[in-house]
């Protein structure tokens, strides 16, 4: 059987209770995020959101990412404090997940590449966390040619964390 193509393009808010529905099957499955699948439409809407795109294939919302404004990211300070630029010329790449029945279709590579063509053409770099744990994450982020800039802790919850990585997008060229 054929695969169907994959559409992807900006949320919108008609998008939000599909996307959130398929965080939390995401979740189950994988153990991400480790936070926010019990409020999943609050945590795909963060304070600080710039932009947010979805995969949408036979009208169902299949994969998301967003990028939002720097917080307290660890990977913010790792890029500001090796490359000297300034936080105002970052953004960071979240909230990235793939439906399992849409895995291995090249959907997060598409919202990946949708977010960081977005940021570069405003001078934006993007950078990113991502957990020890996620492999096929970090894989993803190898192959698609962000730089893994240091290790770092992710703080969720009431006083959990967990080992993560920061990565930068690869500089426009």
């Amino acid at each position: 059987m054929e695969h169907e193509s994959v559409l992807v393009r900006r949320r919108l808010d008609d998008d939000l209770p599909q996307a959130a529905a398929g965080l939390v099957r995401v979740h189950a499955r994988d153990g991400y995020p480790v936070e926010g699948v019990d409020r999943p439409e609050a945590w795909l809407t963060p304070k600080g959101t710039l932009d947010a795109w979805v995969a949408v294939r036979s009208r169902a919302v299949v994969g998301h990412v967003l990028v939002s404004r720097p917080a307290d990211e660890p990977a913010v300070a790792l890029w500001t404090g090796r490359s000297g630029e300034g936080v105002d010329s970052v953004a960071v790449l979240a909230r990235l997940f793939v439906v399992p029945e849409a895995r291995n279709m090249a959907v997060g590579e598409s919202l990946i590449g949708a977010a960081v063509a977005h940021f570069r053409g405003r001078g934006i770099r993007l950078v990113l966390d991502v957990l020890r744990k996620d492999t096929a994450a970090i894989r993803l982020y190898t192959r698609l040619g962000w730089e893994n800039i240091g290790s770092a802790v992710h703080p969720y919850g009431v006083g959990k964390q967990a080992e993560a990585f920061g990565f930068v997008a690869p500089a426009a060229g």
